[in-house]
């Protein structure tokens, strides 16, 4: 458990100013990776969709900058940071972060499967920033080029591969969280975040869909098939599967119209409404963002 002191605190500014010198926009994290700022709309019915237009603090990913000044009044507004969040997508490095989970009790071998997808597609995986986390995962920093916008998504490249991309952000080396502190490899510290790869690319960013009758068409059904797969979940699977079929829909962009379908599906595998309508949300908040 990490301890949640005023030199905590003074070190996250530190490493957040570091990271925007180096052109990366940051902006504060509280100790469970979330921003460290109440949105200045919490208490407005229906809530406001937001981004940072009405130019107050408190917006997330969309607060984060590079220009010292406004780093170090973000962080004064957030007395209890631990750490930073990096926004990816954002010139000038268009960062995506490949983050690579460790998880044991599923079997997940991240890195391997990272490994089978550039033996298949016959691309190479450059020598990179390597951030690790608490759990032991990786982070991989690399570059978009101008013009491409990387999409969030959950395991969809591969199990246990997540992509942050437009809209995202990735938890800082020099962070503090409940669980631990994130690092840089060794080796890596020196290293610039490398281009991604033109193969890896073409996977991370699907295709645009042309045919709006078609694609309804496919929506109706896909939704269909998403709610069965919830359905069909033991104990055990439920929140992961409830958590994957609402990635894939907010993805494809009808994550809201679902919401109540996956819901109810979820509630009949016996989770309570509230587990279902939190995972939804987070679905959505990794899959929708842009900025």
């Amino acid at each position: 458990m990490a301890i949640i002191d005023r030199q905590t605190a003074t070190l996250a500014l530190a490493h957040a100013l570091s990271a925007a010198e180096r052109g990366l926009p940051v902006f504060p994290l509280s100790a469970n990776k979330l921003p460290a700022l109440r949105s200045p709309h919490h208490d407005e019915t229906p809530p406001t969709r937001c981004r940072g237009a009405c130019g107050l603090p408190g917006h997330g990913v969309h607060d984060a900058t590079t220009h010292p000044a406004a780093v170090r009044a973000l962080f004064a507004a957030a007395p209890r940071a631990t750490g930073y969040g990096i926004a990816c997508g954002r010139p000038p490095h268009r960062l995506i972060g490949i983050d690579l989970d460790i998880d044991p009790t599923h079997g997940n071998d991240s890195v391997a499967a990272l490994q089978q997808l550039a033996l298949q597609h016959l691309f190479t995986i450059p020598a990179t920033v390597t951030v690790i986390t608490p759990s032991g995962g990786r982070h991989l920093w690399l570059t978009g080029p101008s013009g491409v916008a990387v999409p969030n998504s959950a395991s969809r490249l591969a199990p246990g591969i997540d992509v942050r991309g437009a809209g995202g952000y990735l938890v800082g080396p020099g962070s503090v969280t409940t669980h631990g502190s994130y690092r840089l490899a060794p080796g890596t510290a020196h290293l610039p975040p490398a281009a991604c790869p033109r193969t890896l690319l073409r996977l991370l960013t699907p295709p645009k869909r042309s045919h709006h009758a078609a694609d309804s068409h496919s929506r109706t059904g896909q939704g269909r098939g998403l709610v069965q797969f919830v359905l069909a979940a033991h104990e055990g699977q439920r929140n992961t599967r409830l958590f994957w079929a609402a990635c894939r829909a907010y993805e494809h962009g009808f994550g809201d119209a679902l919401a109540d379908a996956l819901t109810d599906a979820a509630v009949r595998t016996g989770l309570s409404e509230q587990e279902a309508r939190a995972a939804i949300a987070s679905a959505a908040r990794l899959t929708t963002e842009r900025p």
